[in-house]
């Protein structure tokens, strides 16, 4: 039974993130029981896991769907991201071991190169990007903030995809990872910290653009 609803939240996680189940979309556990192939009740597990992620939502007593991607909650989310983010930066210029940034700085100036082929590219810019998150979640040292952020980046998988196609806010925001990278080499927390501020203002801003220009999602089942 674990394994059943450990293998049915990895699966409707990933849909959510992906935007396979789209925001709004109902999640009818027998629907979902039937897709996937196993019994109600660990769906239901997994569905209470969702929920408790803030990735379903109930709907007014008729069951669950994904949880809404609003202006409202964008910017809440980057209100808390901004926090974590900025403390981290801080710390991770004061205790960081030099050589992993360093590579990070390297790759990160490679990044228009990589761009210049927009799938790849974007894919791998993305994996840069998981690197960085990781390299500073190592140099924090604090298990606590790193909990934080692996919450928060949840939700930030999901929001990335609305600004995905703009290979300009990629080349944007790739130098903008490179100063925070350069900061925290120099050991220059408040550096870091302004560079972070600077780089989380401007992604909210472009992901807050295409929040306006995504179309309405209709209610509808699980596919």
């Amino acid at each position: 039974m674990a394994r059943a609803s450990e293998t049915a939240y990895s699966v409707l996680r990933s849909e959510i993130l992906a935007w396979d189940l789209a925001p709004g979309t109902m999640l009818a556990e027998v629907e979902l029981s039937s897709r996937l192939g196993i019994s109600r009740t660990p769906v239901r597990e997994a569905l209470a896991r969702l929920v408790a992620d803030g990735l379903a939502e109930p709907q007014g007593g008729r069951g669950l769907i994904v949880s809404p991607v609003s202006a409202e909650n964008v910017t809440e989310l980057f209100e808390l991201r901004q926090a974590l983010e900025a403390q981290a930066a801080a710390l991770a210029a004061r205790r960081r071991e030099l050589a992993p940034f360093l590579e990070l700085q390297d790759q990160l100036r490679e990044v228009p190169a990589l761009l210049a082929d927009p799938d790849p590219g974007r894919h791998a810019y993305y994996d840069l990007v998981a690197r960085f998150d990781g390299a500073v979640d190592v140099a924090v040292q604090n298990p606590f903030l790193v909990q934080a952020l692996a919450g928060v980046r949840t939700h930030l998988v999901r929001i990335r995809r609305l600004s995905r196609d703009n290979p300009a806010r990629l080349l944007e925001a790739a130098r903008e990872h490179l100063l925070i990278v350069d900061a925290i080499v120099d050991g220059d927390a408040a550096l870091a910290v302004d560079a972070t501020r600077v780089h989380l203002h401007r992604s909210l801003r472009s992901t807050l653009g295409s929040l306006v220009q995504l179309p309405a999602t209709p209610m509808s089942p699980t596919r």
